[in-house]
Order: C-alpha cells, then sequence, then structure tokens
C-alpha cells in the first residue's frame, strides 16, 4: 500500500524510519538508520523505508534466535559434508522440490475403510486432480501434507492414504497432514467432489507474512 499511494505519503502515512514492536508487554522503538526517528518517510525515500523495515523485520529482529538456531543446525549437520553443497542443494534437501508428478503420487496411494483404487470417487478424484491448475495442484498438496513441495525423490517415493470418512454428505475433505492422510465423505457424484475439494483447498491457510 505505502509503495503503491498515489498521494501525500508523508502527511497521510506519518512515518518515521523507525519499527515499532512489543516485548513482553512492552512497546519498543528502534531506530532503522541513525537519526531515523528524525527522518520522514516520503515519496522519495519510501523505497528505502520498506526495504530497511522487511530487513528489520526478517533478520535483525530474530538475529539471537537465529544465531542459536544456526549453531545448533551446524554441530549437528556441520562438518565436511556440509561444505560439499552449494546453497541451492541445500534448500533441495531440506524444503524438498518444486517438480510435482501427480501421476506417480496416484500410482503409490493407498485407500482404507470402504474405499479402493477402482472405486468411483476415487477415480473421479484423480480425474479432478489431473485437471487441477498447477497452483492448485500446490494448494491440494499443501492441504494434505502441510507442504507445497515434494521429496528430493519425488511425490512418487510418498505414502499417501485417502480414506472414506462416512456416507455422502456436506462436510468438507478433511487431511491429517503428519500422515499425508486425506479423508473423503462418500460424495454422491464428482461434481459435489470437486466442489467440496475446492473449497477446503483454497480455505485452508494459516498466517504469515503477506
Amino acid at each position: 500500500m505505502l509503495l503503491d499511494f498515489q498521494g501525500d505519503v508523508e502527511e497521510v502515512f506519518a512515518r518515521t524510519f523507525v519499527a515499532d514492536y512489543e516485548e513482553y508487554g512492552t512497546m519498543k522503538t528502534i531506530e532503522l538508520c541513525p537519526g531515523g526517528a528524525n527522518r520522514n518517510v516520503t515519496e522519495a525515500n519510501r523505497d528505502q523505508y520498506v526495504e530497511l523495515y522487511v530487513k528489520w523485520l526478517l533478520e535483525d529482529s530474530i538475529q539471537a534466535q537465529f544465531s542459536a538456531f544456526s549453531e545448533g543446525f551446524h554441530e549437528v549437520c556441520g562438518g565436511a559434508a556440509l561444505r560439499m553443497f552449494i546453497p541451492e542443494e541445500l534448500e533441495l534437501l531440506i524444503c524438498g522440490s518444486p517438480s510435482l508428478d501427480f501421476l506417480a503420487l496416484e500410482e503409490v496411494t493407498s485407500t482404507e475403510d470402504g474405499f479402493t483404487r477402482d472405486h468411483p470417487l476415487i477415480r473421479a478424484f484423480w480425474e479432478i486432480v489431473h485437471e487441477m491448475s498447477l497452483e492448485d495442484k500446490k494448494k491440494l498438496l499443501f492441504f494434505c501434507t502441510g507442504s507445497d513441495r515434494s521429496p528430493i525423490k519425488g511425490l512418487g517415493s510418498m505414502t499417501f492414504v485417502i480414506s472414506r470418512n462416512g456416507p455422502d454428505s456436506d462436510r468438507l475433505p478433511t487431511a491429517h497432514t503428519c500422515f499425508n492422510h486425506l479423508l473423503l465423505p462418500e460424495y454422491s457424484d464428482k461434481e459435489k467432489l470437486r466442489v467440496c475439494l475446492m473449497t477446503a483447498i483454497n480455505n485452508s491457510e494459516g498466517f504469515g507474512l503477506m
């Protein structure tokens, strides 16, 4: 909003180069640059203000916690083996791969509680999945597993279970993300499954920095 604002930035936002935060119930203020408390945010310098604020929020404000994490990480995983990897390879090992092969996931999926691989609803489920956009597939994966990335060996290396969660109803699908486990009521038709599934995956996000 600040970066796109077309009016008088200094008058409307009335901001200086400081960040306010709460610490144990007490509000505190820190300067984002030397003399920041006396420097107004204007149209000319708002880009710099946002850059400094984001740096403080994502780096400086958590420096103590990150230093402790870094020390523990290197104590457990450090050494010659760690130095063999470039940053991109470490990211792949820790975060997983962005490449998503849902055909491979379909092949390794198991069913429980009355569903079988050939059950009409399961066949309809995979038809819907393969028709999804990449973004919706990522939302589905996040809904079922807690991550929108695949393991380093791909989705075909996962354990994934779809269980029948009672007869047809208006309840939405649910998931146990710790176990890669999707629970589906036995919806009466493909279109109802599609609507309920899309509603679930599009309304399951938590909180984060937007």
